[in-house]
């Protein structure tokens, strides 16, 4: 068991959730703890194909791809922020912070997952959700032992992925930060129920993986999902010095 307690994700678009922590999802639900999701856009500027998912309707697509994508994985909570896509860094972060404060206030989360310094893929909206939720942990975080988990891949990874995956144009401008297994806070090894859900979750999100999944052709896509690795964030500001 990866996780006891609540969880609490936060993200910038829908499938950031997916791609990044399904699998701890689904097996925190599965295992009979509340997951709680909160996405900041609705990836209206995601375009992928205007002419099946266009531009002027992706928002309402996208919301509804998310929600069936969340029900398959078994979350039943989830809220957005309202904010726009690509708009994230340009917003006022403090009325975020106290507002994903609150939040952690009342959930009391065991862990909470967002975005790391590097946004993963460098992406502005991924850095300034992943600013302000850590800004909201090491505010209030420590009244309940709260952890704080950010996506990352293993430098074991790269040799098996990263000449594929640079070849069709995955992460630009650059790689995420990795780090050596030890220095990992948690892992999960997806289970074949697991793998199913989240490869089922992720073809619910159609606008987005499409093009992922046919570069990489199924079998290898869900090679690429199998395994979901977390390096600490950091720790909540004492209680005193509040």
């Amino acid at each position: 068991m990866t996780t006891t307690g609540t969880l609490l994700g936060i993200w910038a678009h829908p499938d950031d959730e997916c791609y990044l922590s399904a699998g701890l999802m689904a097996e925190a639900v599965r295992n009979g703890h509340r997951v709680v999701c909160v996405t900041a856009t609705r990836g209206e500027a995601g375009v992928t194909d205007e002419s099946r998912w266009p531009a002027a309707e992706l928002a309402q697509i996208r919301e509804r791809e998310l929600a069936e994508s969340l029900r398959l994985l078994g979350v039943k909570e989830h809220q957005f922020l309202g904010l726009a896509d690509g708009g994230c860094a340009e917003a006022d972060p403090e009325p975020l912070v106290e507002k994903l404060a609150a939040l952690m206030t009342e959930l009391r989360p065991a862990v909470v997952v967002t975005f790391g310094p590097d946004g993963i893929t460098d992406h502005d909206d991924h850095k300034a959700v992943g600013h302000w939720t850590t800004e909201a942990h090491v505010r209030v975080g420590a009244g309940w032992s709260q952890q704080l988990w950010y996506p990352t891949y293993p430098t074991d990874w790269e040799p098996v992925w990263g000449a594929e995956l640079r070849s069709i144009g995955v992460y630009p401008p650059g790689f995420p930060h990795l780090v050596d297994r030890e220095e990992l806070a948690a892992t999960v090894t997806l289970d074949t129920d697991l793998l199913d859900r989240k490869y089922a979750a992720l073809l619910a999100q159609r606008s987005q993986v499409e093009g992922l999944l046919h570069a990489l052709t199924p079998e290898r896509y869900r090679a690429f999902l199998a395994e979901e690795c977390f390096r600490p964030g950091p720790t909540p500001r004492p209680m005193e010095a509040m």
